[in-house]
């Protein structure tokens, strides 16, 4: 079995959608997140731009190996806002991705199954609207060797192609440096094997 080292998120914030049902107004938003200090700040905004609106609902993912996820009504029927909109998170396969419905009462109560249709439509159109992309699960380590042992350790990131996202060059070297899970194993081995060279994953 292949070792799964993609996930999917969206590129950017989805264009604001908007879904009416019954004089009650459903604003839609999809967000990629990777905090909640993030989702916080997304939902904050979202309040005073929708000053007046009766509920926020929204639901989140994040993560790639360990998932962390919440589904919030806020305030509306349990289960009848949060969670159709994270089944959408669920059903286009995505993380690190934040869904917020807003809604507007019209003053014709729709129900609990009136209400999930709405927040799942709503949810859905959003996600219609975002840019899905595949990413890969990225790996970092910390390499530790003196200068002398520089272009044996260089020749192996260019060989191997690997990101490097940080480097520190004096008298003791560390370079930081990402590769896609499924190599992540191949790569530790390569480190650890060179003489006078130390690897850590971060």
């Amino acid at each position: 079995m292949e070792l799964k080292d993609t996930f999917k998120t969206i590129a950017s914030p989805s264009p604001e959608i908007l879904f009416k049902e019954k004089n009650s107004k459903f604003f839609g938003y999809a967000f990629p997140v990777i905090s909640e200090e993030k989702i916080k700040s997304h939902l904050e905004h979202l309040r005073k731009q929708h000053f007046g609106a009766g509920h926020f609902c929204y639901a989140f993912q994040l993560g790639t190996e360990t998932v962390q996820f919440r589904a919030n009504d806020d305030g509306e029927p349990s289960n009848s806002a949060g969670m159709p909109i994270y089944g959408q998170i669920q059903s286009f396969g995505l993380t690190n991705v934040l869904v917020v419905v807003v809604r507007f009462f019209g003053g014709v109560k729709l129900g609990v199954g009136g209400l999930i249709s709405a927040y799942r439509t709503a949810a859905q159109m959003a996600l219609d609207e975002s840019e899905i992309i595949e990413k890969t699960i990225d790996i970092h380590f910390s390499v530790f060797f003196d200068y002398k042992n520089m272009n044996k350790v260089m020749r192996i990131i260019k060989e191997k192609n690997l990101n490097i996202v940080s480097q520190q060059m004096e008298e003791n070297c560390r370079i930081q440096i990402s590769t896609r899970k499924k190599n992540a194993e191949m790569i530790f081995d390569i480190f650890s094997n060179l003489f006078e060279v130390e690897i850590k994953r971060i």
